[in-house]
């Protein structure tokens, strides 16, 4: 199945709709694969190299994790759009974490850990980046880790 790309603001007009409700399943999963795509896709400049491992790497991921098949092109898409602006993207994560479960929170952290080691060399801009994701995403230390009561 293909995946669209800039829905953020298809995401955003969702997040309007259910305003402070809590999501149900489908909206969970439909906003899991939308957020975990966005990231990986900025994941991948972060350092400004697009990395063949790292498109690659974002294709099992999301492979695995939603089912959907995408291409090397899709994902280089993704990650040049202007929908994808630093203080957009932080915007749209911060509008986007009140309805992700804590464990679809460390699902796109580990995604993100991923991708940035898939071509061995982490660089500081990236390292940057997962923890500006980490904030964004207002996720505990014990929610990184999987330690939810």
């Amino acid at each position: 199945m293909k995946m669209a790309f800039g829905n953020i603001r298809n995401i955003s007009n969702t997040l309007r709709f259910f305003g402070g409700s809590s999501a149900n399943e489908d909206f969970q999963d439909e906003l899991y694969g939308e957020v975990l795509m966005t990231t990986l896709a900025q994941a991948s400049r972060a350092d400004a190299n697009i990395h063949p491992l790292e498109i690659e790497s974002i294709k099992q991921i999301m492979q695995r994790e939603t089912g959907r098949t995408l291409t090397g092109a899709d994902i280089r898409k993704a990650s040049v759009s202007d929908m994808y602006e630093a203080a957009r993207f932080r915007r749209y994560l911060r509008r986007s974490q009140g309805k992700l479960s804590a464990r679809n929170k460390a699902r796109i952290l580990q995604a993100l850990v991923d991708v940035i080691t898939s071509d061995t060399k982490i660089n500081v801009l990236e390292i940057d980046f997962f923890n500006r994701v980490a904030d964004a995403l207002r996720i505990t230390p014990a929610e990184q880790v999987g330690l939810n009561a």
